[in-house]
């Protein structure tokens, strides 16, 4: 494995925005350089719920997928509004009108964790919004046939979204139910991952949508084991998932963390988040291998766990504050990218609160998986100054985009082998409170980076919510 983390090579990457030719670089058809340029912004809700709760916003987190899509030349977003009433809005992809229908559904606490994710099953046309929970019971909506295949012929109102259920159609998963996330598979159906459990006792798992009914696929990581450090041991944790993306081969990748529920392991830390760690399926998510093709568990009845072999490609201790659940993104070649964030250790060996550490601290990090196999890491040289999460995008060139806390916008070239990365949008004064939520389907449709933010308020005053869209090459 080779890493690339040394303060040499990472004051390299500072310098090289003038660098196209590296030894190594990934060569693209036009080698097109990255940019952004912003398109135009749209107001979706002048008066948005607000309140902050685990240092992040309901209708603002980096990890819904999705809180913003595109699909069939429409593009969808879902929010709460001051009313704690669920909404979806649509418009046509290059128009400022959005068209909102109320989903059916209030939000059940101030908790930021309880976000609305929205999916879209291939085979019939549908929406799936899958809402409202953290370690709890969760709110589900499955629209009629049709209305996402093809949006011009329903109207846009409340009776086409069907009725809030509390399982997928009578199949009820878990009780403990939290991070909702959609992907779609090579060949149409539908997956949601989430998470069964707790923080730090929970198992990632996966249900499927043939286009007529649901299946619970089951647990794919354990919460057993035990993990050790020179301070102490934990015998429970969680996987935290960076994402799902299906490459060009068909397979499914994901990058995670792992949480230890026993503070123990760490020197006094609040976070105990550690190792970031990779895995991948060629069967739809039913078995899983590391990095070098080594089986390491089986969905639903040998789940992997925080010992099996290979699965850490940047290892880290517990006591940097890494951040979970950040992003990944899968290039035209298949190969697997990454971008994660902790306090480095030239800033101190313990980091004891997280939040002001970040805010203090962080640096974002992008690793990737190069043709041979080898992995390299790289950190992006711009503070987050922020405890939130970054999201990675790749163009149609590959070049990397990570869109940072505030809405800031930095970028490396695919043709430098990802090493020139600056600052190409400071965030435009946008009063963005932190994390946005970025329309990952967009990107592949028209070039379109779009993410949704919400503007910084105090207390629980309601605050504006908006969509901002920049052209990326194409």
């Amino acid at each position: 494995m080779s890493l690339v983390p040394s303060r040499r090579t990472l004051v390299a990457g500072a310098l090289g925005a003038a660098l196209t030719g590296l030894p190594g670089a990934r060569a693209t058809a036009s080698a097109a350089a990255p940019s952004v340029t912003l398109r135009g912004t749209t107001l979706l809700d002048p008066a948005a719920i607000y309140f902050v709760s685990y240092d992040g916003l309901v209708n603002n987190n980096a990890f819904q997928k999705n809180g913003l899509l595109t699909h069939a030349g429409h593009q969808y977003a879902v929010w709460y509004t001051a009313d704690r009433n669920a909404l979806i809005a649509r418009r046509a992809k290059d128009s400022s009108n959005w068209e909102t229908a109320r989903i059916g559904h209030t939000l059940s606490s101030d908790n930021s964790h309880n976000v609305i994710s929205a999916g879209v099953s291939p085979s019939d046309g549908r929406l799936h919004l899958v809402m409202d929970a953290h370690s709890s019971g969760y709110f589900y909506v499955k629209s009629g046939a049709g209305l996402m295949s093809s949006p011009t012929s329903h109207a846009w109102n409340p009776s086409v979204l069907g009725p809030v259920q509390r399982s997928l159609d009578g199949t009820a998963l878990t009780s403990a139910f939290t991070y909702p996330q959609f992907v779609v598979a090579p060949d149409g159906r539908l997956q949601l991952s989430y998470r069964a459990g707790v923080s730090g006792n929970g198992q990632a798992a996966l249900a499927e949508y043939d286009g007529d009914r649901w299946s619970d696929l089951g647990h794919w990581s354990a919460a057993s084991g035990a993990y050790t450090t020179s301070r102490g041991t934990s015998t429970a944790r969680n996987l935290y998932l960076h994402g799902l993306d299906y490459g060009a081969d068909g397979a499914l990748h994901v990058f995670g963390t792992w949480r230890e529920q026993n503070g123990a392991v760490t020197c006094g830390a609040d976070l105990t988040n550690h190792d970031t760690v990779y895995v991948r399926s060629a069967d739809r998510g039913r078995t899983w291998t590391n990095a070098a093709g080594a089986r390491v568990g089986s969905t639903g009845s040998a789940p992997l766990g925080v010992n099996a072999a290979g699965l850490v490609v940047d290892p880290l201790g517990p006591d940097h504050a890494l951040m979970n659940q950040e992003s990944q993104a899968v290039d035209s070649g298949g190969l697997p990218h990454a971008l994660i964030s902790y306090v480095p250790g030239r800033f101190g060996q313990c980091v004891t609160d997280y939040v002001s550490g970040r805010v203090a601290y962080a640096r974002p990090f992008h690793i990737h998986r190069d043709s041979s196999g080898a992995w390299h890491k790289r950190e992006v040289p711009i503070a987050m100054n922020s405890s939130q999460r970054s999201q990675l995008v790749l163009d149609a060139h590959d070049n990397a985009y990570a869109v940072m806390p505030y809405g800031r916008i930095a970028a490396a070239s695919a043709a430098s082998g990802w090493s020139d990365w600056s600052l190409l949008y400071d965030g435009g004064g946008r009063r963005a409170f932190g994390e946005v939520v970025v329309d990952r389907t967009r990107v592949a449709v028209d070039g379109v980076l779009s993410f949704l933010y919400q503007e910084r308020s105090s207390g629980t005053t309601p605050s504006p919510l908006h969509v901002a869209d920049f052209q990326l090459p194409r």
